[in-house]
């Protein structure tokens, strides 16, 4: 099995796991070993509790040797100046990080095969041909988040599609935008732990946590942070509002890919409920206490380049699914009720889903069991040995 190096933009212990954790898990698994690289910092830290907090909490993790954290999977976090990617900066930053990589690569015995990177400025930091296979796994439109650099990042991008030897993306809006620039590039939608999630029906089906227990049904459920570039606000707040019978409920953090999030529009309606984040480990758990789960977003240049984490998920745990009707999404009327970003057409289709007028459970969990991490990385990994 190939050694790989996974640069990632999340770190490997951040609340809410991504495509990145997920992956690098079920690459270990199937014998690779990995050197899994937190975030490097793509935009400049502010002066915010939080991201002071996130400085801190790097420095203190960068003192340490590579850690590992799981069969196969070394952690590393290296030091580099966050957001300083250009002129001398840039250069301090190019050798601080390969020297640091160089260090972490004979302390773990992980050899330089494949590189496997998240990160759009990887061809600005790191040297390429260094490696026997480079992939760049595309699965946000970054440059599009708040406060990003965001020419540089659609710039760099462009340079490191043209120089890796796949490009894997997941959603059909980003292959769109990226076609031209790589020589391969196949598309993987975003996909589900489909055995976590399923035991909201079948270890969990009769449970409810007690913080959902005093909430009246029925409860429409959303998983995921609470960020206000991504969700409609307004569009929540008139619902609930104008439906008192409906509880909303909300799991996860806030301000997730902006320095802050405000909140105002739905902290005073007495049938939102903001719970806050509740650890993966548990999540199967208020999915079985949700009666519809729902991605009420924005229509916009992020939203419509994504594709939601939680749809699978949904799906994988058996709920009727209520969605915005972005780019990704729109091959999979069958099994959700996507909407236009309207109030009228949200109500309607909550309406329906309640009154079970859609797709049949078979239809969602047999779809969700198709959708895994695993069966997505066998195939990736078998396209790469082909090249």
């Amino acid at each position: 099995m190939e050694d790989i190096i996974v640069v990632s933009t999340a770190d490997w212990d951040h609340p809410l796991w991504t495509n990145k954790q997920h992956v690098t898990s079920v690459l270990a698994s199937q014998g690779h070993k990995i050197l899994y690289i937190e975030s490097l910092g793509l935009r400049s830290a502010f002066a915010t509790s939080k991201d002071l907090f996130r400085l801190l909490k790097r420095l203190l993790k960068g003192i340490r040797l590579p850690r590992k954290v799981a069969p196969n999977i070394w952690v590393f976090s290296p030091l580099v100046i966050p957001g300083r990617n250009q002129g001398i900066w840039l250069f301090i930053n190019r050798i601080l990080l390969n020297v640091q990589i160089l260090i972490a690569l004979l302390l773990t015995g992980i050899k330089k095969e494949w590189l496997w990177t998240y990160n759009p400025l990887t061809a600005r930091l790191v040297n390429l041909k260094l490696y026997k296979k480079t992939i760049y796994h595309a699965v946000d439109a970054i440059h599009e988040q708040p406060y990003m650099p965001k020419k540089l990042i659609e710039n760099e991008e462009k340079v490191l599609c043209t120089s890796v030897d796949q490009v894997f993306v997941t959603s059909p809006k980003i292959e769109e935008s990226l076609r031209n620039y790589s020589k391969r590039i196949t598309y993987h939608s975003n996909v589900c732990d489909f055995d976590h999630f399923h035991k909201a029906l079948t270890k969990y089906k009769d449970f409810t946590p007690g913080d959902l227990i005093d909430i009246p049904r029925p409860r429409i459920g959303f998983i995921g942070a609470l960020s206000s570039y991504k969700i409609d606000f307004e569009l929540i707040a008139d619902l609930a509002k104008r439906n008192p019978q409906w509880s909303f409920v909300f799991i996860g953090p806030k301000s997730e890919g902006e320095p802050n999030t405000k909140t105002d529009l739905l902290d005073h309606i007495s049938n939102i409920y903001l719970l806050g984040y509740r650890p993966y480990q548990v999540l199967p758990k208020y999915c079985a206490g949700f009666d519809l789960a729902w991605l009420p977003l924005k229509i916009n240049n992020y939203t419509q380049s994504m594709f939601p984490m939680k749809f699978f998920e949904y799906l994988a745990a058996g709920l009727p699914v209520v969605a915005s009707e972005i780019n990704s999404l729109t091959n999979f009327k069958k099994v959700a009720y996507l909407c236009a970003p309207s109030f009228s057409s949200f109500e309607k289709a909550i309406i329906d889903a309640l009154g079970c007028n859609g797709p049949s459970l078979d239809v969602r969990i047999q779809l969700a069991r198709k959708n895994t991490y695993l069966t997505r990385s066998i195939e990736m990994v078998k396209e790469l040995r082909r090249i």
